[in-house]
């Protein structure tokens, strides 16, 4: 579930990006106000604090843009950031750093906001087991990339897709009758054991029984309150269950620290990609 964005993915979603951003004609106010040879020195710098991510596409980005322009990396990503930090200085030719600017700067923002989301909610459980994960609220065509950001930010990530893993959710439920009646469906289907994970989604304590006893690998506690979640994991201590409990639903920094203090292994925020505050960045000429 942890796969890093390849290379082809990358190419093409740099060249896409800086395409709708030139388009045909390039930048046509550096071009018309610096010539061709004319040098000058970049830093790229943080705002405000946060945690980086999104560092690792500068020099690529830049080569696509011109192979002349140097790329001197001051931060890593995963690193946090003070006010004022330097996270690259960039040399080369002025209309090569500005062309690429704005792209840069706005996947540096995005990814670094998601890390930064992210930290908050580990730092706010690191008291507990508890490991924060991500969900699919992403950015279409992002994926790759918010993942790796929650990675930066201390997370993990959860399924990439529909694909690499059986999530059986509420309207799964509702449709076959019962989490039991879907449980078994998809072993029915897939065999026993299953060639991916299963985890079923419940929503009441009467719901976590039914699910307990088809035994699934992992059970959701969606939208239920503290105490429901705690009597859950309650019942499956005392029951010497090894089935791994995750919460989700209503997961932020205000209530996040008392989800985690119930027992639960995991929480699923889908606010830490699809909410995240970008990370105000920007680059200054030096």
């Amino acid at each position: 579930m942890n796969a890093l964005p390849d290379d082809d993915f990358v190419r093409d979603l740099l060249k896409r990006a800086l395409d709708e951003d030139l388009g045909r004609g390039g930048d046509v106010t550096s071009h018309a106000i610096f010539a061709a040879g004319q040098c000058a020195e970049a830093a790229i710098l943080a705002k405000e604090a946060g945690v980086l991510s999104g560092a690792w596409l500068i020099a690529p980005l830049y080569a696509m843009v011109d192979p002349a322009v140097a790329v001197e990396s001051c931060a890593e990503d995963g690193n946090r950031l003070a006010r004022g930090s330097c996270i690259a200085r960039i040399r080369g030719p002025v209309r090569g750093i500005l062309a690429g600017e704005r792209v840069i700067l706005n996947f540096l923002q995005r990814m670094s906001g998601i890390a930064t989301a992210t930290a908050a909610l580990v730092a706010a459980v690191s008291h507990t087991d508890a490991v924060i994960l991500d969900t699919r609220k992403t950015t279409p065509t992002l994926r790759p990339l918010e993942r790796r950001a929650v990675r930066d930010g201390g997370g993990r990530n959860h399924r990439f897709g529909l694909y690499d893993m059986v999530l059986i959710k509420d309207t799964h439920v509702r449709a076959s009758g019962g989490v039991a009646n879907a449980i078994r469906a998809v072993r029915r289907s897939l065999g026993c054991p299953a060639p991916v994970a299963i985890e079923a989604e419940v929503q009441s304590y009467e719901e976590f029984l039914e699910a307990l006893a088809e035994k699934p690998d992992r059970i959701m506690l969606d939208n239920m309150s503290c105490e429901q979640m705690g009597r859950c994991v309650d019942h499956a201590r005392a029951t010497g269950s090894s089935i791994e409990l995750e919460a989700s639903g209503n997961v932020s920094l205000e209530t996040v620290a008392a989800i985690a203090e119930t027992g639960v292994g995991f929480i699923s925020s889908g606010a830490i990609t699809h909410s995240a505050k970008a990370l105000d960045i920007h680059l200054k000429i030096i």
